[in-house]
């Protein structure tokens, strides 16, 4: 049976690049969906909507008072920071998300970006198929330094479902892992210590830009940055400044502040 409600699904491709069927959703009501909606076109593709899907749209304050006839925001993700939640909770609209849907996957990614700066498997595999190994007298080639994970010092910032399963993973490779929630103190005794430093935080208004001048001058010049959660969380430029004078030796992130992502100024790899 067909439910009489309008579902909107704002950014569509995020959720289904085509092979995830939207028919289990349509039978909730009337149901449209948009690939990607422009920020402009927010309020004007949402209007008489009484759900809204999520993944990236931004539903912030302005827009949604006016929606009057919304009554539920679904997001399609485990961060929910793209919805004004304040807002939302004063309107009377319940906001959910899918905090277990990539536990595994952004912990597989968390540990790819490590083995890559470690490892630089990218770097030499495309050195060889532009032919600087066939093109050189001897057998061994690298291009940078190798560096083993065993027995370095992992410290996860962020310690929930995600940064537990980074951990796990970490452990079972020989790393030493050190973990912080959202305790301040605990982040700055563990961040000096570490080989590698990965975030697995939400953003929020209290971290944003936590990764800062500071923060890096914590961190050991030896040491690796990895960012799979928030963009919003690493001042980029400070991040930027860090690996052009050699204060990191490293960075990988999956998430910019602004996506699709902007050039920045960043050393080559």
């Amino acid at each position: 049976m067909i439910l009489d409600m309008k579902i909107v699904a704002l950014d569509g491709h995020t959720l289904n690049p085509g092979d995830n069927p939207w028919d289990p959703v349509g039978k909730l009501g009337e149901l449209e969906i948009y690939e990607y909606t422009p920020a402009g076109e927010i309020v004007e593709r949402s209007r008489g909507a009484e759900i809204l899907v999520t993944n990236k749209a931004l539903l912030l304050a302005d827009a949604l008072a006016k929606l009057p006839a919304l009554k539920f925001i679904a997001v399609t993700a485990t961060g929910y920071n793209n919805v004004d939640i304040a807002s939302a909770k004063a309107r009377g609209i319940p906001v959910s998300n899918v905090p277990e849907y990539s536990t595994d996957s952004v912990a597989e990614l968390a540990l790819a970006l490590m083995l890559e700066l470690a490892r630089r498997v990218g770097a030499h595999s495309d050195a060889v198929f532009a032919g600087a190994w066939s093109g050189q007298p001897h057998f061994s080639f690298w291009r940078t330094p190798q560096a083993e994970l065993k027995g370095k010092t992992l410290a996860i910032i962020g310690y929930g479902k995600i940064g537990r399963r980074v951990g796990e993973i970490a452990a079972a490779i020989g790393m030493n892992v050190l973990a912080a929630g959202r305790d301040a103190k605990k982040v700055r005794e563990i961040v000096p210590q570490a080989d590698v430093v990965t975030l697995h935080c939400p953003l929020t208004e209290e971290n944003a830009g936590m990764v800062n001048e500071d923060f890096i001058a914590m961190m050991k010049p030896s040491a690796f940055l990895i960012n799979a959660a928030r963009g919003g969380l690493v001042v980029e430029q400070d991040l930027a400044d860090a690996l052009n004078a050699g204060r990191l030796a490293g960075a990988a992130v999956d998430v910019v502040s602004a996506e699709p992502g902007k050039p920045i100024n960043v050393v080559n790899p």
